[in-house]
């Protein structure tokens, strides 16, 4: 029970991060929460899907398929959340302005809902389809109760989506006023990491060099398997031992769209 209850949660912890992020940021944006929700509903379909054909995942290109799968949803999803940066830079202070007239009713440029879209589906089928797997090797072992994998994971998806709303119901919290800037930052960070780790994939099945195969190592005091660490994980893609390509791709990421970012409210 207890196993189970580990790898849901930490599977469901990150879907609900992001998740909630991108609820936050798009809080009274048209259509908004019917496209992430939407991009969820396909991403726990398509992991379903993806869960049964792990095995055959693993075995394609060399070995190496389940890398590259993860790969390319990480590139696409971290790209699209720049893009979502980009265009909060732009109709950010007039969807505040208009927030604090009409309240929820309020709409402002066109927001980019294939963005949405695919950020909330590639999150959910990346972290889904690892969850069904890793549940379905458990089963198939023989050595956990059957019931007591349900309940572990029942108890997973309650405690991560919980602590997911928790974040967002902070973000809320927060001055309108200042809403945008701590959203844009937030995804930011959230794109670098997904960026960072990516490349991570990548140097693992020797497409990119590490450059340097261990930059530090902060497993004794910050272990990735900790729910700080998790959390840290997923908002900014933390790695207790990265290497150097992980690292160079995450400053290279951030500070390309910070500058486009800035670029942008200056235009």
């Amino acid at each position: 029970m207890i196993s189970s209850w580990i790898i849901v949660f930490r599977e469901v912890l990150e879907m609900a991060l992001v998740l909630g992020v991108l609820l936050a940021a798009t809080k009274g944006a048209q259509h908004s929460r019917r496209w992430i929700g939407f991009g969820a509903f396909i991403g726990f379909l398509g992991a379903v899907i993806v869960a049964f054909l792990m095995e055959e995942m693993e075995s394609s290109v060399h070995g190496n398929g389940e890398f590259i799968f993860n790969a390319v949803l990480l590139s696409l999803a971290a790209c699209l959340l720049a893009w979502t940066v980009l265009w909060m830079s732009q109709h950010g202070r007039d969807m505040t302005m208009r927030m604090q007239q009409i309240g929820s009713s309020v709409t402002a440029g066109d927001l980019p809902t294939t963005a949405l879209f695919v950020v909330a589906l590639s999150a959910v089928m990346r972290e889904g389809s690892e969850a069904v797997f890793f549940l379905f090797g458990a089963a198939e072992s023989g050595n956990s109760d059957a019931w007591n994998i349900v309940w572990g994971s029942l108890l997973g998806m309650l405690s991560g989506a919980g602590v997911g709303y928790i974040l967002y119901r902070s973000l809320l919290h927060i001055p309108m006023q200042s809403l945008f800037r701590v959203l844009a930052w937030l995804l930011m960070f959230l794109a670098a990491g997904m960026a960072s780790q990516a490349a991570a994939n990548l140097t693992m099945i020797e497409v990119l060099p590490p450059l340097v195969e261990i930059l530090w190592n902060t497993s004794s005091w910050l272990p990735v398997e900790s729910i700080i660490g998790e959390v840290l994980h997923v908002m900014i893609g933390y790695d207790d031992q990265p290497n150097g390509m992980q690292v160079l791709v995450f400053a290279v990421f951030l500070m390309g769209m910070i500058v486009l970012n800035r670029q942008q409210k200056a235009s």
